[in-house]
């Protein structure tokens, strides 16, 4: 079958090529239509343009073009475009995207995929070569990562590295990753390209600069200023301000993809790892980020606490608080095994049979307790509703602003729900029993139910697609239509045991598994894998958001990847 649906990706792939000079959407459009008037880059036919701007990154297309006069606009609309620099940059025998093409993002897509290639193969090349030196030289392997590193080492870093951990301390490891202009990926059949040279964009050039002397503002205008909480609160407590100056907004949802385009020069910045060496006194079960900007990171344990780190502060300070409700000790009194957020709303689930609430524009003051029949596994937060998939075969649907918060039970499993995905449609639940199900929100029914030879363990839901990993190390791929759930395929990407944590946007897929790896790969059929980062135990988890990854893992650590902040 895969066979089948990879040949039928290759015939696509021709088609576009073949169609590209006669698609109506590569001849000029009546407005940039070559004039008299016209001079420098817009008297080219508008092939040559489009064409032109193949070769530019994408976060260019998107967010620069359009500032540069009306007309350029245009050239980031083009379709066709987008998908041969998606061919380009995937190969022509993959599939992309794996499930339906309609109403997909090219342009976000294209633009994570080639971040994603411009970041991780530079990591993916010095976790390599840490490994073989290793291997060879196990006691040199500190000489061979300052060796790899572009750049002295950050000041304090060795001494950080060998430093006694105090208690109540955050230790922070910090490795800087230098990322090269230009970088080849020859294993997808592609290149990465460079920005185009000076003699290449004189033109463009010029274009702009008339436009910074007409009229700079409305060139340099940005998006819009981000809100900001607790205005005019000064007395607020230290790590409220520290949530005011972050601009907390809030998570967009369990299953809304943060599609914020990247405004760094190329090429981008190296990134960093920031490991959290100590705050837990037993296994992280749970990472999630929250409030938008990848800078508030919720960690829960089972040590039975849940804390939160403001990912922005010195290590000293990362730490902001631990949550704890009126007359406990601990967040929970069983293992914190769930963390789910909705704007300011952050819950947790356990094995003490309940969800908990907080309010993290509050500190993270408790908002109630919602009391289960039995432990929570998996939770998914939405704006109207909160969802619990419980060890009794349940799926719990609750209104966490009603006395009685619970609203109906869904009884579609006949083992425990391990992982749960929803929008404002569907709820599609995974459970121990080998079966996922989609459920009708509007029509209150079930739609569709999938038996599997193996149980999925985690999942994402996004651009009309379904992710799973099994207890096997294997992926899944359904596409997700009018509630229609189709099993496309089954991927192996290495894993060799369950996969505890997926996260799939258009452009980028990371997967953990309890094989002590996490890898980054391109989403398409099969997945493209750019690295591999090894942990010293089991991984459960991982969030990303806004270009920052967490990684959990069982020996009481969480690492985050992020770029490296410009130096100043």
């Amino acid at each position: 079958m895969d066979d089948v649906r990879m040949n039928k990706g290759s015939a696509a792939g021709k088609d576009v090529e073949q169609s590209e000079a006669s698609s109506p959407e590569f001849q000029s459009p009546p407005d940039v239509a070559p004039s008299p008037e016209a001079s420098g880059l817009l008297s080219l036919p508008w092939e040559m343009v489009t064409h032109i701007a193949s070769h530019l990154p994408a976060h260019c297309v998107i967010s620069v073009l359009p500032k540069v006069c009306y007309a350029l606009r245009n050239v980031g609309k083009d379709n066709t475009a987008w998908q041969l620099r998606a061919r380009r940059l995937i190969g022509s025998k993959a599939i992309f995207p794996v499930g339906p093409r309609e109403d997909f993002d090219w342009p976000i897509a294209c633009l994570e995929m080639e971040e994603l290639i411009a970041c991780w193969t530079r990591v993916a090349q010095v976790v390599a070569k840490e490994h073989q030196a290793n291997v060879v030289d196990p006691e040199g392997v500190g000489q061979q990562r300052r060796a790899l590193e572009d750049g002295p080492a950050a000041e304090g870093q060795e001494d950080n590295r060998a430093a006694v951990i105090e208690p109540g301390r955050v230790e922070v490891q910090e490795e800087a990753y230098d990322v090269e202009e230009g970088v080849v990926f020859e294993e997808m059949g592609g290149v990465l390209h460079p920005v185009v040279g000076e003699d290449q964009l004189v033109e463009l050039r010029e274009v702009l600069e008339e436009r910074l002397e007409d009229n700079p503002e409305e060139v340099l205008e940005e998006d819009g200023d981000r809100p900001v909480l607790f205005e005019g609160q000064d007395d607020a407590p230290d790590h409220l301000q520290d949530l005011a100056h972050l601009g907390f907004q809030g998570n967009r949802g369990h299953l809304e993809i943060q599609h914020q385009p990247n405004r760094s020069q190329s090429p981008p910045p190296a990134l960093e790892c920031l490991t959290l060496l100590s705050g837990h006194i037993a296994e992280i079960n749970s990472v999630l980020l929250v409030g938008g900007g990848g800078d508030v990171c919720a960690t829960g344990s089972r040590d039975r606490d849940v804390k939160l780190w403001n990912l922005q502060a010195d290590s000293s300070n990362m730490l902001m608080h631990t949550l704890v409700g009126q007359g406990h000790f601990n967040t929970h009194q069983g293992w914190v095994w769930c963390l789910a957020s909705q704007g300011h709303l952050l819950a947790s689930g356990g094995f003490d049979r309940t969800v908990r609430l907080w309010d993290l524009q509050a500190c993270g003051a408790e908002r109630g307790v919602i009391r289960t029949e039995a432990a929570v596994i998996c939770l998914s937060c939405l704006p109207d509703v909160l969802l619990a998939g419980t060890f009794n075969e349940k799926v719990q649907m609750y209104d966490p602003r009603a006395a009685v918060p619970l609203v109906k039970s869904l009884t579609h499993h006949t083992n425990s729900v391990l992982c749960l995905a929803a929008d404002d449609k569907y709820i599609i639940s995974a459970s121990k029993d080998n079966t996922v199900v989609v459920h009708d929100r509007r029509a209150d029914r079930r739609l569709y139910k999938v038996r599997l030879r193996s149980y999925l363990r985690s999942m994402s839901y996004g651009d009309n697609e379904v992710w799973g990993g099994d207890i096997r190390g294997r992926l899944r791929c359904f596409s997700m239509r009018q509630g229609i759930l189709k099993y496309l395929s089954r991927f192996d990407v290495g894993h060799t045991a369950m996969v505890t944590g997926i996260h799939k946007s258009p452009g980028s897929l990371f997967t953990c598994s309890s094989d002590f790896t996490v890898k980054v790969h391109i989403p398409c059929g099969p997945p493209k894998t750019l690295c591999t980062l090894r942990h010293q135990d089991g991984v459960s988890g991982l969030s990303v958001e806004a270009g920052v990854l967490a990684v959990a893992s069982g020996d009481m650590c969480v690492k985050i990847w992020r770029l490296r902040k410009s130096e100043t």
